[in-house]
């Protein structure tokens, strides 16, 4: 299973589509998203035993048992939305994203947009010992969809099915 996680907690942002398009790439259904960020209380040390919050065992196991982790997010204030930090700091202390593949990537309306938010993603990522495969921009002219989810741009489908065909 590759797990499929947005920076921004709505359902239709553009973000989030994106990742469900990306999901539909392959044609195998082995794509979860990972819908319930917004819902993890906000990280403290303190709240760090157990017994651990329900959704943020979730996440864990969640992180825990994909073979890749696509991670998409917008920029807000050149930094990564709070809700995508809030839980990647709920995997500091527990390792699940120690070498895990991921694919890290930002999607803004334009360039130079992104571009401090997917640092800051990579810094995160560094930390908790991901293994990033890929880190790529895109922008909102690259991933334009039909109706059906497909990637209307030929050039964006098929540099997501390179990525694709580097993880496990």
């Amino acid at each position: 299973m590759k797990l499929l996680v947005s920076g921004s907690p709505h359902l239709e942002s553009s973000n989030s589509r994106f990742l469900a398009a990306i999901g539909q790439l392959s044609g195998t259904g082995e794509y979860l998203p990972a819908t319930y960020l917004a819902e993890l209380p906000v990280f403290q040390p303190a709240l760090d035993h157990a017994p651990w919050p329900a959704n943020v065992l979730r996440w864990r196991e969640d992180v825990a048992s994909a073979e890749a982790i696509f991670i998409c997010t917008p920029a807000y204030l050149h930094n990564i939305p709070g809700v995508l930090k809030n839980a990647l700091d709920w995997l500091a202390s527990s390792g699940e994203m120690s070498g895990k593949s991921v694919v890290a990537m930002t999607l803004t309306p334009n360039a130079p947009r992104g571009e401090k938010a997917m640092q800051s993603l990579l810094w995160s990522l560094s930390a908790l010992d991901a293994r990033v495969v890929a880190a790529a921009p895109f922008y909102r002219d690259d991933v334009r969809t039909d109706s059906e989810s497909q990637f209307t741009n030929p050039a964006t489908a098929e540099m997501l099915q390179a990525l694709l065909e580097m993880l496990p």
